[in-house]
């Protein structure tokens, strides 16, 4: 069960891949337990809108391309901590609030530690993407993940917007959870950059010499 990083060529097949199988089982027993579970089951489900998008997403892309198992994992930790996050919306979150009295924090910040992780977690499969199946210059295989960061964060933001304030009005405050901030948007977006800009770099230092 050691993990396969983009260097390696050999993918098993899903059905072979103990990791994959596990990290599926242990996502979706959470994921029902988190909607079980739930205080607001109508922002569980908005909240939970883009996740059901990225498990299709992910399944159909596997007939086309298989990510290292490292990338899997790393997908895997930021879908659970988005979930978890889903249970109680971000603003609500009990993780958060215990870091905030540790901390003497204002504010809860698990959304924020959820936009870090959007780049944190999820550059290196954008990275590994364009670094197995495109033609590009290395330097860029580095610079789009930060880029893509920065845009589908821009893209999200708009969403949430858009189902606040036009379509589920009633949700609104509790599915943005800008506590009061109204530069949320912008510091979730300069975050996850800040993730990505992070792991790129990480990346970039560790692969310089083997990639040349």
């Amino acid at each position: 069960m050691a993990f396969t990083f983009a260097t390696d060529p050999e993918h098993t097949h899903f059905r072979k891949n103990r990791l994959l199988i596990a990290y599926a089982i242990i996502f979706g027993l959470f994921w029902a337990y988190t909607g079980f579970h739930t205080p607001d089951l109508k922002n569980w489900w908005l909240e939970n809108t883009l996740t059901f998008t990225a498990i299709i997403l992910l399944v159909v892309f596997y007939k086309y391309f298989r990510f290292s198992d490292f990338s899997y994992t790393c997908i895997f930790l930021f879908m659970m901590l988005h979930v978890y996050g889903s249970q109680y919306t971000y603003a609500e979150n009990p993780f958060g609030f215990w870091v905030k009295e540790q901390l003497s924090l204002e504010r809860n910040h698990y959304d924020r530690l959820v936009h870090f992780s959007f780049g944190f977690l999820l550059a290196y499969p954008m990275h590994e993407l364009f670094w197995r199946k495109s033609r590009m210059r290395p330097l860029y295989t580095y610079l789009l993940p930060i880029d893509l960061t920065i845009s589908l964060g821009a893209f999200y933001e708009l969403i949430e917007w858009m189902v606040a304030d036009i379509f589920f009005p009633a949700q609104g405050m509790a599915y943005l959870g800008t506590q009061g901030d109204i530069w949320d948007a912008q510091k979730d977006i300069a975050i996850a950059m800040v993730g990505a800009i992070i792991t790129m770099g990480v990346v970039a230092t560790a692969f310089h010499e083997k990639r040349k």
